[in-house]
């Protein structure tokens, strides 16, 4: 807490996650006297706390117990695994411990104040400070950054008010093992818990309004995980909705409407993964020039700035897509911004990754934004089933997608499903930023035997043949 009831920063950051700290580390390291304003005693949000960190922690264990399984084809059996969920717990919350403690000694060690409360605006350049024991206090500030977050969205239909029901934190907190789980949302949250509680022995149940799983991603990436995850999950119902959750003393009943979908289903448990909203509401954000949108994001400009002069915007508040990397790059042009240097965030190839079993990535530009637009461009694919390091590791199920623009053959967006998908993205965004071509990418000696290949060899599919694959020419 402040030492006196009216402390005044340079710079004041309201939320201490993926977006907020690192703004405040940037301005401390410039010079900036800055204070951090976090509704956890120590920054890291919800990414590290209740979101990215942890999801991966346990879709590592996933993944683990996935190729045990896949091991008995290659006359390897480790046997059915034993699961200690205490100790599984503990390993989580491990996990989440040691990062968040050193993002508090980052913040000690570059003399950032840590501020534990939750802040209202008073006005442009003031805010009141809640602390949770009936202590209000007031703070001024020159600048503010608001970089609060986002929060599951819990439609009023599927609040029916029993534990059994969760969002995407409290399945974090793995209360269980369920027999049965419902998943509500094809999207990548509900698919990645999905294959988590399928891991662990559940049979998962997942529901999608929409045509298709990740109703965003390119469907030449989707169709390979749709493949996988229907032999990993007990069944998938698309075109489907939920229109009913009610408690039983059996578990929680659930109406399903569907097509050939069985209308009356029961299960011990149920996850709500239907996307998230921005944390912009109880700000006091009234009290100042900020402006709305229709969907509740703070409307900001390329430069981070907000409508009020005095406040700039950053991360999942400010806009989507709602994720970790693009908020921490955005704190870094707010900062330039407020240094007085010609910031602002033109990145075009925010990746986005899914970390299901096989794992989907993509950025820049998709075959289905290309199409949408009426933008003409060439399509190069490699499918994994002609990569010998995908054949060594019984991966074959893989793709690779290169999107180019057909005159100038610049790389305008990647795509990847396979395993170590995630990894493999950062040369796509790397040469979508850069402006390569085709050849750069096809004469880029790749290493054999890798999956990186795959990049190498979509690239001189760009010119017709590549080494691994053979088409007949038309």
């Amino acid at each position: 807490m402040p030492d006196t009831d009216n402390d005044r920063f340079q710079l004041l950051v309201l939320g201490g996650g993926p977006a907020g700290y690192p703004a405040a580390f940037d301005a401390a390291d410039r010079g900036i006297d800055v204070a951090l304003v976090n509704d956890e005693e120590k920054p890291g949000g919800v990414c590290l706390y209740r979101g990215c960190i942890p999801s991966k922690a346990l879709l590592h264990v996933a993944k683990l117990i996935r190729e045990a399984e896949h091991a008995a084809d290659w006359g390897i059996a480790f046997g059915k695994p034993q699961i200690d969920l205490d100790k599984l717990r503990a390993f989580k919350d491990g996990v989440v411990g040691k990062l968040v403690g050193g993002v508090a000694e980052l913040a000690k060690a570059r003399k950032v104040k840590l501020i534990h409360g939750r802040g209202t605006f008073l006005n442009s350049n003031s805010l009141q400070l809640s602390a949770g024991n009936g202590h209000a206090q007031e703070l001024e500030f020159d600048q503010a950054i608001v970089a609060t977050g986002s929060s599951p969205v819990m439609p009023p239909l599927f609040d029916i008010g029993d534990p059994r029901v969760m969002d995407s934190t409290g399945a974090l907190e793995l209360p269980e093992i369920p027999a049965r789980l419902l998943v509500i949302g094809g999207g990548y949250i509900g698919l990645e818990m999905g294959c988590v509680y399928a891991a662990l022995g559940s049979r998962v149940t997942v529901v999608e309004m929409t045509s298709g799983l990740l109703p965003g991603a390119d469907r030449d990436l989707v169709r390979p995980l749709k493949k996988q995850l229907s032999g990993t999950f007990e069944a998938i119902y698309l075109n489907t909705k939920v229109a009913r959750l009610q408690a039983g003393a059996g578990g929680v009943e659930a109406q399903l409407e569907g097509d050939g979908v069985e209308p009356a289903q029961t299960f011990d448990r149920v996850l709500v993964a239907v996307g998230r909203r921005p944390n912009s509401v109880n700000l006091g954000l009234e009290n100042t020039g900020v402006e709305l949108d229709e969907r509740g994001f703070i409307k900001v400009n390329k430069r981070l700035r907000t409508a009020d002069p005095s406040i700039l915007a950053i991360g999942d508040v400010a806009g989507e897509p709602m994720l970790a990397h693009k908020a921490t790059r955005e704190a870094h042009v707010a900062v330039e911004a407020l240094a007085g240097e010609p910031a602002e965030f033109d990145s075009v190839a925010i990746p986005a990754v899914v970390f299901t079993d096989p794992e989907l990535a993509w950025c820049g530009l998709t075959e289905t934004e290309a199409k949408a637009a009426g933008r003409e461009i060439k399509v190069a694919r490699f499918p994994w089933a002609a990569s010998g390091r995908a054949v060594t590791l019984g991966r074959t199920e893989g793709l690779t997608k290169l999107i180019f623009d057909p005159e100038s053959e610049r790389l305008l967006g990647m795509g990847i499903v396979g395993a170590g998908a995630g990894e493999l993205i950062a040369e796509g965004v790397l040469a979508v930023e850069t402006a390569a071509v085709a050849r750069d990418l096809a004469e880029s000696i790749h290493a054999h035997p890798t999956l990186s290949e795959t990049v190498m060899e979509s690239a001189e599919a760009a010119f017709g043949q590549a080494t691994h694959i053979f088409r007949t020419k038309r």
